[in-house]
C-alpha cells in the first residue's frame, strides 16, 4: 500500500478508538442505547423541557442601548410608536347620515343614533403588517417578487435549443455501414486539424503566479457580486395548508346585501293609448310563499296621458321618477319571480268591463275604431278630472328569474351586454360547498349573468275576487307547469320593455329605500335610480350600521257585508297621526310614482262594486325617530261615488279604525284583524285599541274584527324582542335615573329594578337570533357599560358583573351560532371580530382626547390604582370573596354618591380575567367556545387603557397591577389545560383554544411584561410536557403545540424578542465533565472550543434562554426530527414549514435588509445547522444512488455508526461507491454503508420536507457572519465536519436544476404534494419497518411521480384540493418556472461554495487536513459534476483551480481517484456548448497539467486520467459535442504556447503530444455516435476499442464499464454481468502481479468457472505492464476494495439476468476477500443473497419461470454492408422473440439506414448463392437456430440453465426433397443439419458473436423416419409418465399416434420403409433401427392406453374403448412389417461398413 494510505489507514484506527471512548461515555450518562439529542447533557437542559428565559425587560435595561441609531439598534427594544390609537371615520353609503334632526330623543334612540354616527376606534399595532400573519409569503407575492432575475445558462438548456444543428450534420457519414470505412486518421492529418481551429479566449491572470490569499480574496470578491439578497425569493412559497397564525383584519360592519339585480323599464306600450297607467314591480318567492322586496312604483307614461291628471297633481318629485330600480336578493333561488302590476285611474264598471277595449281593439285598426277610441278618450278624461287620486286593478304578469338569468347566459337575445360574454349558468353552479350553505337550496346565483332585455307581450287583467298574495302565489306556482291555466285565458296584450342586468357595483344617482343620495350623486336632477328594500326569504343575520326606521302597512281584507247602506266602491285612506287632531297627520307616507315624494295621506286601489274587497295594497311609512304613546294609525273607509249625481259627494266616510303604535313602551307590530267603529271615534281613542268597546259608539258587525291588516316594521332602533326591548329599557331607565317607570303590568321602582335587572340579563339568551345579531353592538356595548360602571341604585352601587358577563357569554354563544356558515377557518365569527376591532370602546372614556380624558376617567383610575386603598371602602378585592357578590355592595355611609361611581368604575380587562377565572363550569364552556372574542376584547381594553391613559411610556413592569397579572396567570393556566384535555375528545375545539390562546400571549407581548408573557409559555409548554407522557396520543399534542409556538412566532416583533443583539453569555458553570469531552473532540484547534461559538450553535441552555421564542421553535423542530419522534411525518412538515415561513418572511422585511441586520438574525437560527447535520440519515435521499443512502464523506464519520464497519480495514481513504464509471453520477454510496439501519433510521422526511429543511440551512449559510461560522467549523470534531459536507453534498444534489424539459413533462407542485401524500401513506401502512421502508423508499426513487394530492383532513370541512393544480400550465408560466429554479440552483451551490471556502480557511493548519480536504474537494467535485449554470461554473471551477494550487499532494500523492474525477469532470466542461464554461474549464485542466508537471517533471498521471476520462466520456455521454471539445483542446495548446515560466522544460512538447492522441481517440469514437440506433454494432465498436487499449488497463476497464452500462441500458443484465466479470478479472490479474495474497483470486483462472471467455484478460503480461510506473492501474478500482465492487455489481447484474447459478460462483470469489477482512456484516449480507439465489433456482428447476434468450443466426449479403458483407453472426436476443419479430427490427433498421427498396430478407435457410444477388441490394438471412450438444456434453449439462449457459454449438434444420422443394412425400423426404459454432460462449460481453465454424450432414428419408418415431415414442412416454398426469394431454398424443386418420402417421412410416427388405446393405442397419423404434412406440402406445383407462370418467368409456379399437387395427397392420427378419444382420460386419452411429459417419460438408 502506498505510504499516504497507511498513514491515513493508522489514523482511522486511532480515531475510531477515541469514538468509541466517547460514545461509551455519552451511553454510560445518558442511560439510553444510543446517544440522542433529547437527553443530549451538553446542553445543559433536555430538550423536552423548558429552560427559564432571560427576564426581557431587565435585559434590556442593563443592555448599553448602541451609539449609533440605525437598524442593529432597532432591533433591540419595540419601536416607540409601535402602538397607536385610529379614530376611523365610519363610512356612510349616503351623501347625508339621515339621522333625525329632532333633539328630544329618548335615551334609546339617542344611544342609537350616537352609535351609528360615532367614528371605529381601531388600535393599530403600527408594523404588525410585517408579520407573517399579516403579509404571508404567497405564491403571487413570489411571482412578484421574482420579477426581473436573471436568466441563467445551462448546458442542458443550450444543448436542446441547439440539437437540430451539429448533429444533424452526420447524417451523410451516418450512411456508411462499417466502423472501419473511413480510415484512421494518421497523425499528420490530425495535427493539421488542431492546428487550425480556433480556440476559446484565455483568462488573461491565468499565468500569472499570485500569492494563495489574494487570489481566494479575488475570488470571494467576484462570487459576491450580483448574488440575489433573498434565497426565498427563488424557493416557492410555504404551505398554505400549514399557515396557522394566518389572520386578516376584519373587514369593518357594512350593510348587509344579497346579490344585486337592477331592473329598468323602458316602455310601455298598449294596443290602444286612451288613459294613464301606473306599474308597480316586486320580488315574489314561490317556494317560502313570500315577497321578498318592497314595492317599486313606476310611470312610464307619455306627457299627454301625465297630462290628465293634472287637476290632482303637485309638482311630482325627482325621487318620484325614477324608472330603473336595484333589487338585493340573500337566498337566490329558481323560485322566484318579478310580478309587475298595473293599475289605472279608477272608473266606472267592473275589471273585466275596462280591460275589454284592451283586448279587443288592435293599433292597425286605429283608422276603423277613429270614433270608438275618441269615445274612450272623453270618458278616460272625465274619469281622470273627478276620480283621479283613486286607481283600481288592472292587469298583471310575472318574470320567472331563474330563466333570464340562466338564459342570459346562453342565448342572444337583444341584449345590450356590455360586450364580454359572462359564463354560462351551468358553468357557474359549480360553487363550493360554503356558497351553498349560503343559498340553502339549489344553487342559483343573480350575479354573474349576462345582462338581457325582455320584452313582456302577455298580461292577465286582475280579478275582483283574487287579489290577496295567496291567489298569487298559486297563479305564479301554476305558471311553472307547462299546461297552466293562464295560457287559456285571453290575455292583454302590451308591450313592456325591461332591462334585467347584475347591478354595478357603485351605480350613480341611487336613492337608499329613505330617499336618501347614495355616493356617488354627481347631479341631484338626474333621474334617479331606486334601491328596493329586501325583505329576505329566510333570517338574515347582520349587525345594523345604520340608521333605519320604516314601517310597512298591508291592509289585506275588509268585510262590509253586515255594514247597512250605499257601500260598494270601497277605498282605504291610511294616515300616520300624533295626536287626535286632523292636522296632526304627519307627512311620513312615501309617494309613489309621479307625486310628491311624502303625503300625509293614502288610498288602497278601489274595486268596483264590492262590499268585501281584498287588497293588495302596501304603505311605505317613514316613523318618527321618537315614538310615543299617542302616535297611532287612522284608517278611514271610504265608499266613492263613481258617477257623477247630483248630490251626491265623491267620497262618504263609511268607517273608522285605529293603531297606536306603541305599547308598553314597544313598538306594536305583526297581523291585527280590527272592529271598524260606524261613528267618528271619541276624544282621547288614541292610547286604547279598538277592541275596547267604548260606550255610545256604533261598531260594524257588532264589534268584531271585519279590517284584516299586518305591520311590519324595518328598524335599526325598535329591536322588536320582547327580552330585548325589556334589557335597553331597563338600561336606560338606570342610566336616565326615571323612578317609578311602569314595565307591561310591573311598576318599576328603586327596590326591585335590580332584581328585574338580573332577570333581563338572564333572559337575554332567549332572545330570538335575528334581533339578537341585528342589535348584538348596542347589547354588548351596554353589557360592558354594565360590568365597567356598576349602576348605582339609590347611592348603593349595584355590582352585576358576573350575571353582565355570562350574558355575554350567552350572546357571543348565541350569534356565534346564528352565523355559523360565515365562520373564517379559526371559527371566528366576522361580525364578531369586527365588533371588536371597529366598534368596541371603553365606556365613558372619549377616545378623540386622550389628553384631556375626562377628570373622572382619570380619577377612577388613580383611586382604582392606589396602592393604599382606604380600608373602609368594601372594594379591596381578594381571591376568596368575589367582587361581583351583590353582598359586598353595601353604600358607604361617608361618600358621596358621585365619589362612590367614581370608585365602582373598574377597568373591563381586569373584571373580564376575574370573572371568567372565577366562572361557572356551564359559563365557562360557552366561553372556551368563543375564547377567542374574550381574549381579543381583553387585549382591545388593556390597549385602551394604555394609550387613553398615557401608560405607554410607563416600565412594562409597572402598566398592568400584580392582582391582574396573577389572574392572566390563571386563566391562562385553566385554558391550557383545557386545550390538553380536550385535544383527544374534540379536536377542533382544542385546536381553536390553542390558536386563541397563542394569539392572545402574541398580543400581550405588545403590551405587558414580555417576561411574564415568557413565563406564561413556558408554563404552558410544562403544562403540555406532563401531559405527554399519559397521552394515548402525543403526536395531536405535539401538533397543538407546534401551531402554538408557530403562532407565537409570528409576532411582528419576533426578532426583537428573541434579544438577537446580546452576546451569548456562556453558561454559568459546564459541568467538567462536558467541558473535558468537548476539549478533547474538536479537530483544527488545539485548545479547546470556545463555549461561546459553541452554543451558539447548539440548542444550549443559554441560547434557548436568550432567544426564547427561536429556542422553542428550533427544539420542536429538533424533537419532530427524532428518530423515535411520535407520528414523525406530520410534525416534520409542521416544524419545517414553521422555519420556512419565518425565514421567508424576514427575507422579505425590509427592517432586516441590511447585511448586517440579516446576519444578526441568522444568529437566531444557527442551531439549525447541527439538528439538519444529526438529522442527516433520513433526509430524502437526491443523490440518484440505487436505493442506498449515497454519502460521499462516511470516511469522516467514525463516530457515529460504530457497526464494525469494514473501513477499518479496508482503504479508508477509498469511501466512494463503486457503481458504472469513475464517476457517473450515480456512484455514490459508500461501501461501508448498507442501507440504514432499523433502530437508528427512524422515520424518513419526505422529498418535500427535506427540500425545505435544506434551503433553510442555506438560508442560515448564506446569511450568517462568515467569521463567525468559521470559528464554529473549527471546533467541530471530524465527524461532525464530515457530516456537515454530507449536508452541503445534499444540497447540490436537493437543487440540482432538473431542466426546461423536466418542468414540460411535470407540474412540479403536483409532484411535491404526490411525494409528500406518499410518503404520508408509506408512514401509515409501514410504521417504521426498516427494511421494508428502505425497499418502498427505493421504489419511489425509480416513481417519485405519484398523482395524490395532499389532503388536509378536519372534521367539520374535508376540502380536496381540485387537482386544478394539474392545470397545464402556458408556456409563459413554464419559462418562468424553469428561470427560478436556474437561479436557486445557482444561488443554491454558491452558497455551499462559500461555505466550502469558509471550511477550507479553517482547515489550513490541522492535522487531519488530508482527509477534509480530500472530502471538501469531492462536494466540490460533485457541484462540477451535477447540472449548472455557467454563472456557478465559473466560480466554481476557480475555486477548483485554488483548491489544487494550494494543496496539490490531495490529488498528486494520495489516492488517484480525485485526480480521475476531477479530470473527468474537467473535460466535460471542455466539451461544453457555452463559451464562459468552456473557457474556463480548459484554464483549469491546463493548470492541472502544469501542477503536476512541476512537482514531478513529467505529468504521466494526468496524462493518463486524461486519456482515461475522455474515452470515458466519448462512451458514455449521449449529447457530446466534440467540435466543442476541439476548441478546449486548442485552447489549452494555446495556453501552453504562451507559459513563459516553462519555456525551457518539455512541458509545452508533452502537452502538444497529449492534445493530439485526445484529438485521435475523439476522432476515432465519434464513428460510435454513427452507430448510435444501432445496439449490435456500437457495442462492437466499444468492443474494438476496448481490445485497442489492452494494453493499457486502466483503459480498457473504462470501456468495459461502459459496455457494461450501455449493456444495463438496453436491459442486457446477463451482458453487463459479462463485463464486469471480465473487468474483476483484469483487477485481478493486476492484483496478483502486485502481492501475491491467499485470499485474493490468482488473477483470470479464477473466473473460469464463470466465464470460459474471461481468459482474454489474461493478456498483461509483466513486460507490457509495471505497477510501480507512475499513473498505470491506479484507478480506485485496481484495489482490493474496486475488486470488491466490481464483483458486487457483476453478482448483482447475474441476479438480474435470472442466472443464479453464477451468482453464486462469483461470490466464490467473493467470500475469501470478506473473510479476510472479517467483514462480517457483509458476509451476512452476501450469505442471504446466496440463500435467496438458491431458493429461486429451487422454485424455477423447471427452468420456464425464466427464459434466458433466443438464438438466431444472421447473415449479411452484399457490398452495402461493408465489412460486415458475407459475415455470419449468432445473435442472442431477449427470450421468446419471434423470428418475425428479429426479422422486422433488423429490416427496419437498415431500411433507415440504406433507404428504401434496398434492403431484402431472404426467406429461406438454404445456402446462399452470392452470384445471384443484386449487387446494388443489401441482404440479410435469419434463421432461428437452437444450443447444439453432443452426447457426452449432455451427461454434464443437467439442468435448464446448464443448457442455456456458455454455449458455444447451434444447430438448425433445413429439410429439402432432391426435386428443390422443401416438403414431398415420404420416401423423398431428406433434411440438412447444419452446426454452427462461434468465437465465444454465450452470454459474452456482446450479444451477437461471429460464426467461426459451420458444418452440414444431410439425413436420409429413412433416418427422417427414423427421427421422427424417436420424437413420437419420447411424446408417448413423457404423457404417459407425467405428474399429476395430464388426461387432456395423454388423449391428444394418443389420438395423434393410433388414430386411423393420421395423414403421413406411423401406419404409413411403417407401410413406406418397411414393407421389404432393402438392397443396399448399407441400409439394413436402419431398417433394422426403425423396427426396433415401432416395436417401442407399440409398447409406449399400450402403456398410455393402459395409463389413459385409469383417468377417465364413466363418460369417455366409448372413447377409450374406440381408442382401444384402433391401437389393436394398429398392431395388427404392423405386425407382419415387424417381424420379418435380416438375415445379414446376424453375420459379422464387414470391415469396410463404418458404424453408422457415430456422427462422423455422415457426410460433412465443411465450410
Amino acid at each position: 500500500m502506498a505510504a499516504a494510505e497507511r498513514r491515513a489507514f493508522a489514523h482511522k484506527i486511532n480515531r475510531t478508538v477515541a469514538a468509541e471512548v466517547r460514545k461509551q461515555v455519552s451511553r454510560e450518562r445518558s442511560g439510553s442505547p444510543h446517544s440522542s439529542r433529547r437527553c443530549s447533557s451538553s446542553l445543559g437542559v433536555p430538550l423536552t423541557e423548558v429552560v427559564e428565559p432571560l427576564d426581557f425587560e431587565d435585559v434590556l435595561l442593563s443592555w448599553p442601548p448602541d451609539a449609533e441609531p440605525g437598524p442593529l439598534r432597532d432591533l433591540v427594544e419595540f419601536p416607540a410608536d409601535d402602538l397607536e390609537l385610529l379614530l376611523q371615520p365610519r363610512e356612510c353609503r349616503t351623501t347625508e347620515p339621515g339621522i333625525p334632526k329632532d333633539e328630544k330623543l329618548d335615551a334609546q334612540v339617542r344611544a342609537a343614533v350616537e352609535m351609528y354616527i360615532e367614528d371605529w376606534v381601531i388600535v393599530h399595532r403600527r408594523y404588525q403588517y410585517l408579520s407573517a400573519a399579516y403579509s404571508p409569503v404567497t405564491t403571487e407575492t413570489q411571482r412578484e417578487r421574482q420579477k426581473g432575475l436573471p436568466r441563467q445558462v445551462f448546458e442542458q438548456d443550450a444543448s436542446g435549443d441547439e440539437r437540430s444543428g451539429p448533429e444533424d450534420s452526420n447524417d451523410s457519414r451516418r450512411g456508411s455501414g462499417s466502423p472501419e470505412d473511413t480510415p484512421r486518421s494518421s497523425g499528420a492529418s490530425s495535427i493539421f486539424d488542431l492546428r487550425n481551429l480556433a480556440a476559446d479566449s484565455l483568462l488573461p491572470s491565468l499565468l500569472q503566479r499570485a500569492a494563495p490569499e489574494d487570489v481566494d480574496r479575488r475570488n470571494e470578491t467576484l462570487r459576491r457580486q450580483h448574488r440575489p439578497p433573498a434565497l426565498f425569493t427563488l424557493y416557492p412559497a410555504p404551505d398554505e395548508d400549514e399557515a396557522v397564525e394566518r389572520c386578516s383584519r376584519p373587514e369593518p360592519p357594512h350593510e348587509h346585501f344579497g346579490q344585486r339585480i337592477l331592473v329598468k323599464c323602458l316602455s310601455l306600450k298598449f294596443e290602444i293609448e286612451i288613459e294613464p297607467i301606473f306599474g308597480i314591480l316586486a320580488l315574489y318567492d314561490v317556494r317560502e310563499k313570500k315577497k321578498i322586496s318592497e314595492n317599486f312604483y313606476f310611470d312610464l307614461n307619455s306627457d299627454s296621458m301625465k297630462g290628465l291628471l293634472r287637476a290632482h297633481g303637485t309638482h311630482p318629485a325627482i325621487s318620484t321618477l325614477a324608472r330603473s330600480a336595484i333589487f338585493s336578493v340573500t337566498y337566490p333561488s329558481p323560485d322566484i319571480f318579478l310580478v309587475i302590476k298595473l293599475e289605472k285611474v279608477l272608473q266606472q264598471g267592473d275589471i273585466s268591463e275596462c280591460c275589454e277595449p284592451y283586448m279587443v281593439m288592435k293599433e292597425v285598426d286605429t283608422a276603423k275604431n277613429k270614433e270608438k277610441l275618441e269615445k274612450l278618450r272623453l270618458a278616460a278624461e272625465q274619469f281622470c278630472t273627478r276620480l283621479g287620486r283613486y286607481r283600481m286593478p288592472f292587469a298583471w304578469t310575472a318574470v320567472h328569474l331563474a330563466n333570464i338569468v340562466s338564459s342570459a347566459g346562453q342565448l342572444d337575445r337583444d341584449s345590450d351586454s356590455e360586450g364580454e360574454r359572462r359564463p354560462a349558468w351551468t358553468d357557474r353552479r359549480r360553487r363550493g360547498p360554503q356558497d351553498r350553505a349560503s343559498s340553502g337550496d339549489d344553487a342559483c346565483s343573480f350575479s354573474g349573468f349576462r345582462p338581457a332585455t325582455l320584452t313582456v307581450t302577455n298580461f292577465f287583467k286582475q280579478e275582483a275576487e283574487r287579489l290577496s298574495d295567496e291567489d298569487l302565489f298559486k297563479f305564479l306556482a301554476d305558471m311553472r307547469r307547462p299546461s297552466s291555466l293562464l295560457r287559456r285565458l285571453r290575455p292583454v296584450t302590451a308591450q313592456l320593455k325591461i332591462d334585467i342586468s347584475p347591478a354595478p357595483e357603485n351605480p350613480h344617482f341611487c336613492l337608499s329605500p329613505e330617499l336618501l343620495h347614495i355616493k356617488p350623486y354627481p347631479d341631484p336632477r338626474g333621474r334617479p335610480t331606486k334601491e328596493i328594500l329586501e325583505f329576505p326569504a329566510r333570517e338574515v343575520y347582520a349587525p345594523h350600521t345604520s340608521y333605519r326606521n320604516l314601517l310597512y302597512v298591508y291592509p289585506h281584507s275588509l268585510n262590509f257585508s253586515s255594514r247597512q247602506g250605499s257601500v260598494r266602491n270601497l277605498a282605504v285612506r291610511v294616515q300616520y297621526m300624533t295626536g287626535e287632531d286632523p292636522s296632526q297627520a304627519l307627512p311620513v307616507i312615501f309617494g309613489k310614482s309621479s307625486c310628491s315624494e311624502f303625503t300625509r295621506e293614502a288610498f288602497t286601489p278601489v274595486v268596483y262594486h264590492n262590499k268585501s274587497p281584498e287588497f293588495y295594497e302596501e304603505f311605505k311609512l317613514r316613523l318618527p325617530a321618537c315614538v310615543t304613546e299617542n302616535h297611532h294609525l287612522l284608517f278611514t273607509f271610504y265608499h266613492v261615488s263613481c258617477q257623477p249625481r247630483p248630490g251626491t259627494a265623491l267620497e262618504t266616510p263609511v268607517g273608522f279604525t285605529w293603531i297606536p303604535l306603541l305599547q308598553h313602551g314597544r313598538l306594536r307590530t305583526g297581523p291585527f284583524c280590527l272592529p271598524v267603529s260606524v261613528d267618528q271615534p271619541p276624544p282621547s281613542y288614541s292610547v286604547l285599541t279598538p277592541d275596547v268597546a267604548l260606550p255610545g259608539m256604533r261598531w260594524v258587525d257588532g264589534h268584531k274584527g271585519v279590517f284584516s291588516v299586518e305591520l311590519t316594521a324595518v328598524s335599526s332602533v325598535h329591536p322588536q324582542d320582547p327580552h330585548l326591548d325589556k334589557f335597553f329599557t331597563l338600561v336606560h331607565v338606570l342610566e336616565e335615573g326615571a323612578f317609578p317607570f311602569r314595565l307591561k303590568d310591573t311598576v318599576l321602582s328603586e327596590g326591585n329594578v335590580e332584581q328585574e335587572l338580573r332577570a333581563s340579563l338572564a333572559a337575554l339568551r332567549l332572545a330570538s337570533p335575528e334581533p339578537l345579531v341585528a342589535f348584538s353592538h348596542h347589547v354588548l356595548d351596554k353589557l360592558v357599560r354594565l360590568v365597567v360602571r356598576p349602576p348605582i341604585i339609590s347611592g348603593q352601587i349595584v355590582n352585576l358583573g358576573r350575571g353582565a358577563f355570562e350574558a355575554m357569554a350567552h350572546v357571543v354563544s348565541l350569534v356565534h351560532r346564528s352565523l355559523e356558515a360565515a365562520q373564517d377557518a379559526r371559527g371566528h365569527c366576522p361580525q364578531l371580530a369586527a365588533y371588536v376591532h371597529y366598534a368596541f370602546r371603553l365606556p365613558g372614556t372619549e377616545p378623540s382626547l386622550p389628553d384631556g380624558a375626562p377628570p373622572v376617567t382619570v380619577q377612577a383610575a388613580t383611586l382604582a390604582r392606589g396602592s393604599g386603598r382606604p380600608a373602609s371602602l368594601y372594594l379591596a378585592r381578594s381571591k376568596s370573596i368575589s367582587s361581583s357578590n351583590p353582598d359586598l355592595a353595601v353604600a358607604p355611609g361617608s361618600v358621596d354618591d358621585e365619589v362612590s361611581r367614581i370608585l365602582a368604575s373598574k377597568l373591563l380587562h381586569e373584571e373580564l380575567a376575574l370573572q371568567w377565572v372565577v366562572s361557572s363550569s356551564a359559563v365557562r364552556e360557552a366561553i372556551l367556545q368563543h375564547a377567542w372574542f374574550f381574549f381579543q376584547l381583553m387585549v382591545k381594553s388593556m390597549a385602551l387603557h394604555l394609550l387613553l391613559g398615557q401608560r405607554l411610556d410607563t416600565p412594562r413592569k409597572l402598566r398592568f397591577p400584580g392582582r391582574f397579572l396573577d389572574d392572566i396567570t390563571a386563566l391562562v393556566g385553566s385554558v391550557g389545560l383545557e386545550v390538553i384535555t380536550r385535544v383527544h375528545k374534540d379536536v377542533e375545539l382544542a385546536e381553536r383554544l390553542n390558536a386563541s390562546l397563542a394569539f392572545f400571549l402574541s398580543d400581550l407581548l405588545s403590551l405587558v411584561d414580555r417576561g411574564f408573557v415568557f413565563s406564561l409559555v413556558r408554563a404552558h409548554y410544562k403544562q403540555v410536557a406532563t401531559r405527554l407522557q399519559s397521552s394515548p396520543n402525543p403526536a395531536a399534542l405535539l401538533t397543538l403545540r407546534m401551531e402554538f409556538t408557530r403562532i407565537l412566532c409570528s409576532h411582528e416583533h419576533y426578532v426583537t424578542l428573541n434579544l438577537p443583539c446580546c452576546s451569548l453569555s456562556p453558561p454559568a458553570s459546564p459541568s467538567p465533565s462536558v467541558s473535558s469531552t468537548t476539549s478533547q473532540s474538536s479537530t483544527f484547534s488545539s485548545q479547546a472550543p470556545d463555549p461561546k461559538v459553541t452554543s451558539m450553535f447548539e440548542l444550549s441552555g443559554p441560547f434557548r434562554q436568550q432567544h426564547f421564542l427561536a429556542g422553542l421553535l428550533l427544539t420542536e423542530l429538533a424533537l419532530a426530527l427524532e428518530p423515535e419522534a411520535e407520528g414523525a411525518f406530520l410534525l416534520h412538515k409542521k416544524a419545517i414549514s414553521a422555519v420556512h415561513s419565518l425565514l421567508g418572511g424576514h427575507d422579505t422585511d425590509p427592517r432586516y435588509a441590511e447585511a448586517t441586520v440579516k446576519a444578526r438574525v441568522a444568529e437566531l437560527y444557527l442551531p439549525l445547522l447541527s439538528i439538519a447535520r444529526d438529522t442527516l440519515p433520513r433526509l430524502h435521499d437526491f443523490a440518484e444512488g440505487p436505493g442506498q443512502r449515497s454519502r460521499l464523506v462516511s470516511m469522516l464519520d467514525s463516530d457515529t455508526e460504530g457497526e464494525g464497519d469494514i473501513a477499518g480495514t479496508i482503504n479508508p481513504s477509498v469511501a466512494m461507491a463503486i457503481a458504472g464509471g469513475p464517476l457517473a453520477p450515480g456512484s455514490r454510496a459508500s461501501i461501508c454503508q448498507g442501507p440504514p439501519t432499523a433502530s437508528r433510521a427512524g422515520c424518513a422526511l419526505s422529498a418535500e420536507s427535506s427540500r425545505t429543511l435544506l434551503v433553510c440551512v442555506l438560508w442560515v449559510l448564506k446569511n450568517a457572519e462568515p467569521a463567525l461560522l468559521q470559528r464554529w467549523a473549527t471546533d467541530l470534531t471530524l465527524p461532525q465536519l464530515g457530516r456537515l459536507l454530507d449536508l452541503l453534498y445534499l444540497c447540490l444534489a436537493a437543487f440540482e436544476y432538473k431542466g426546461k424539459k423536466a418542468f414540460e413533462r411535470i407540474n412540479s407542485l403536483t409532484f411535491k404534494k404526490s411525494l409528500d401524500m406518499k410518503a404520508r401513506l408509506e408512514e401509515a401502512i409501514l410504521g417504521t419497518i426498516g427494511a421494508r421502508q428502505e425497499m418502498v423508499r427505493r421504489s419511489r426513487e425509480r416513481s417519485p411521480f405519484g398523482n395524490l394530492e395532499n389532503v388536509r383532513w378536519r372534521k367539520s370541512v374535508t376540502h380536496w384540493k381540485q387537482t386544478s393544480d394539474r392545470v397545464d400550465k402556458t408556456k409563459d408560466e413554464m419559462e418562468h418556472e424553469a428561470l427560478v429554479e436556474g437561479n436557486l440552483a445557482t444561488e443554491a451551490s454558491l452558497v455551499v461554495l462559500d461555505t466550502l471556502e469558509i471550511i477550507v480557511q479553517t482547515v489550513m493548519l490541522s492535522e487531519a487536513r488530508e482527509s477534509v480536504l480530500g472530502a471538501v474537494l469531492k462536494v466540490v467535485l460533485y457541484s462540477l459534476g451535477s447540472a449548472q449554470s455557467a454563472l456557478f461554473l465559473q466560480h466554481g471551477l476557480a475555486t477548483q483551480r485554488a483548491l489544487v494550487s494550494k494543496f496539490p499532494e490531495l490529488l498528486f500523492e494520495e489516492d488517484t481517484e480525485l485526480c480521475a474525477d476531477l479530470c473527468l469532470r474537467l473535460l466535460r466542461h471542455c466539451g461544453s456548448r457555452i463559451s464562459t464554461i468552456r473557457t474556463h474549464a480548459s484554464a483549469s485542466l491546463y493548470l492541472l497539467m502544469r501542477q503536476n508537471f512541476e512537482i514531478g517533471h513529467n505529468f504521466a498521471r494526468v496524462k493518463m486520467q486524461v486519456t482515461m476520462s475522455l474515452s470515458s466520456l466519448v462512451g458514455t455521454t449521449q449529447n457530446f459535442s466534440e467540435e466543442h471539445l476541439r476548441r478546449s483542446l486548442k485552447t489549452i495548446l494555446t495556453y501552453a504556447e504562451e507559459d513563459v515560466g516553462l519555456r525551457d522544460s518539455t512541458f509545452a512538447e508533452q502537452v502538444q503530444d497529449l492534445m493530439f492522441n485526445l484529438h485521435m481517440i475523439l476522432t476515432d469514437t465519434v464513428k460510435m455516435k454513427e452507430h448510435q440506433e444501432d445496439p449490435e454494432m456500437l457495442i462492437d465498436l466499444m468492443y474494438r476499442i476496448a481490445r485497442g487499449y489492452q494494453g493499457s488497463p486502466d483503459l480498457r476497464l473504462t470501456w468495459l464499464q461502459n459496455m457494461a452500462g450501455k449493456h444495463a441500458e438496453l436491459g442486457n443484465h446477463a451482458e453487463a454481468a459479462q463485463c464486469m466479470v471480465h473487468a474483476a478479472a483484469l483487477v485481478a490479474e493486476y492484483l496478483a502481479l502486485l502481492e501475491d495474497h491467499r485470499h485474493l483470486p490468482v488473477g483470470c483462472v479464477s473466473f473460469q468457472n464463470i466465464s470460459s471467455n474471461v481468459l482474454e484478460e489474461s493478456a498483461i503480461s509483466d513486460d507490457i505492464l509495471s505497477p510501480d510506473e507512475e499513473g498505470f492501474c491506479s484507478g480506485k478500482h485496481f484495489t482490493e476494495l474496486g475488486l470488491v465492487g466490481l464483483l458486487e455489481q457483476a453478482a448483482g447484474y447475474f441476479t438480474m439476468g435470472g442466472l443464479y447459478e453464477a451468482v453464486n460462483e462469483v461470490y466464490k470469489n467473493l467470500i475469501p476477500i470478506l473473510e479476510a477482512h472479517r467483514d462480517y456484516k457483509k458476509l451476512a449480507a452476501v450469505h442471504g443473497k446466496l440463500q435467496e439465489a438458491f431458493t429461486k433456482i429451487m422454485h424455477q428447476s423447471s427452468g420456464w419461470e425464466r427464459v434466458f434468450g433466443t438464438y438466431f443466426r444472421v447473415g449479411f449479403y452484399g457490398a452495402r454492408f461493408g465489412d460486415l458483407d458475407e459475415q455470419e453472426f449468432v445473435y442472442k436476443e431477449p427470450s421468446i422473440t419471434k423470428l418475425a419479430e428479429i426479422s422486422h427490427r433488423l429490416e427496419e433498421f437498415y431500411t433507415e439506414r440504406f433507404g428504401d427498396d434496398v434492403v431484402e430478407i431472404i426467406k429461406d435457410s438454404n445456402p446462399v448463392d452470392k452470384s445471384k444477388l443484386d449487387s446494388q441490394k443489401a441482404y440479410i438471412q435469419i434463421t432461428y437456430v437452437e444450443p447444439y450438444f453432443d452426447t457426452y456434453e449432455l451427461k454434464d449439462r443437467v439442468t435448464y440453465f446448464d443448457r442455456n449457459y456458455g454455449l458455444r454449438t447451434f444447430l438448425f434444420c433445413t429439410p429439402f426433397t432432391p426435386d428443390g422443394r422443401a416438403h414431398g412425400e415420404l420416401p423423398e423426404q431428406h433434411k440438412r443439419k447444419t452446426l454452427l459454432s462461434t468465437d465465444h460462449a454465450f452470454p459474452y460481453i456482446k450479444t451477437r458473436i461471429r460464426v467461426c465454424h459451420r458444418e452440414e450432414m444431410v439425413l436420409t428419408p429413412v433416418e427422417v423416419a427414423i427421427e421422427d418415431m424417436q420424437k413420437k415414442t419420447r411424446e408417448l412416454a413423457f404423457a404417459t409418465e407425467q405428474d399429476p398426469p395430464d388426461a387432456k394431454m395423454l388423449q391428444m398424443v394418443l389420438q395423434g399416434s393410433v388414430g386411423p386418420t393420421v395423414n403421413q402417421g406411423p401406419l404409413e412410416v411403417a407401410q413406406v420403409f418397411l414393407a421389404e427388405i432393402p438392397e443396399d446393405p448399407k441400409l439394413f442397419r436402419h431398417h433394422n433401427k426403425l423396427r426396433l423404434c415401432f416395436k417401442d412406440f407399440c409398447k409406449k402406445c399400450e402403456d398410455a392406453l393402459r395409463k389413459n383407462k385409469t383417468l377417465i370418467g364413466p363418460d369417455q368409456k366409448e372413447y377409450h374403448r374406440e381408442l382401444e379399437r384402433n391401437y389393436c387395427r394398429l398392431r395388427e397392420a404392423l405386425q407382419p412389417l415387424l417381424t420379418q427378419c435380416l438375415p445379414q444382420l446376424l453375420a459379422p460386419t464387414p470391415p469396410g461398413l463404418r458404424n453408422s452411429l457415430n456422427r462422423a459417419s455422415f457426410r460433412k460438408a465443411d465450410l
